[in-house]
């Protein structure tokens, strides 16, 4: 039975850390009536703000509360499935961050359990809706890069002091490394514009960090024509970096910066002449940072009224964790249970 959609939905945030602050922060004032986390303190401190939000440390309250219709799920990612599936069992819309679960039986699991209640999944893959993004995609969509050859990507940071020891390098709460948690990104974007892939090559290494999982993925990716995406998600980057190049056959696209300390987004477009040599170039700055989170909260939203299949979604988290589980498989690190 599908889910009536309210006119403000009534919101649940499991998980309050610093996601979900950040999704707290974002949203209508006053619709996140329960807050939920596992430290009692932290939903405290995010019910606080929210007036009328209960705070509990209780996932059953949270998900059983009849005054929620959406949950949005913020934590360790072998939390995620099975809070998503315990949610959509509930009958409640879910927001779930990226990747969503550790492993692709799991999302056929939150899949199958969604479906039978009627609930509708979205999987925070919020790069999708950063400015340069949706720029390249208006130019994308418009056949201005002509047949698509390749996308090129890089995504990296330098961790910190203690990092192999937070819960990231621990393979039982966070299903891998780099490779799912940045590189995940990459696989989504050089999806958009690849669409499916047909083969997966590549490598994981352990370069610097004493840890047991990949501190950096190198990935080679084609679709069934041979387009290629040629991907690097690093966390012994230093100097954190994102750079996104998107290759057609009349013109190239290149994405770099994140805002912050990834640098100022920018997007520009070459675009190749008749008589080829230097391209028209055009440069198009977003120094006011991104709205991604807004905008995605926004489009679930419009899911739910519209009663559509979210994208990015089930089927997209799908395709990015199928590279995930190959690569691991292909390196020898342990596959998440």
């Amino acid at each position: 039975m599908a889910i009536d959609a309210p006119l403000t939905p009534r919101v649940a945030l499991v998980g309050c850390g610093l996601v979900g602050q950040k999704r707290l922060n974002l949203l209508p004032p006053g619709s996140v009536t329960v807050a939920c986390d596992l430290q009692l303190a932290r939903a405290q401190k995010l019910a606080a703000q929210s007036p009328g939000c209960v705070a509990t440390e209780s996932v059953e309250q949270a998900l059983e509360t009849p005054n929620v219709d959406v949950a949005m799920i913020a934590t360790v990612n072998a939390s995620l499935a099975p809070l998503a599936i315990q949610a959509a069992q509930a009958g409640k819309h879910v927001l779930v961050e990226k990747p969503a679960a550790i492993s692709v039986k799991q999302l056929d699991e939150l899949e199958a359990v969604a479906a039978r209640r009627g609930a509708l999944v979205r999987v925070g893959y919020n790069h999708r809706y950063h400015p340069a993004a949706l720029k390249a995609l208006e130019i994308f969509r418009s056949g201005a890069l002509g047949l698509m050859m390749f996308v090129r990507g890089r995504y990296g940071q330098g961790g910190r002091l203690g990092y192999d020891k937070e819960w990231r390098a621990d393979p039982k709460l966070s299903g891998g490394g780099e490779l799912i948690d940045q590189g995940v990104h990459l696989i989504d974007l050089a999806g958009i514009f690849l669409g499916d892939f047909t083969t997966v090559e590549g490598h994981l290494s352990t370069c610097f960090w004493n840890m047991p999982v990949d501190d950096n993925a190198f990935i080679s990716l084609r679709n069934a024509s041979g387009a290629t995406a040629w991907l690097h998600a690093s966390c012994t980057e230093w100097k954190n970096l994102f750079s996104l190049e998107i290759y057609g056959r009349h013109g190239k696209l290149h994405w770099e910066g994140l805002g912050g300390s990834y640098g100022v987004e920018r997007l520009t477009f070459y675009k190749m002449l008749p008589e080829m040599g230097p391209p028209e170039t055009t440069v198009h700055e977003f120094p006011r940072g991104d709205d991604s989170w807004r905008i995605e909260m926004n489009e679930f939203y419009e899911d739910i009224r519209l009663k559509r299949t979210p994208v990015p979604g089930l089927k997209e988290a799908k395709a990015a964790l199928r590279v995930v589980e190959q690569l691991h498989a292909r390196s020898g690190f342990p596959l998440p249970r």
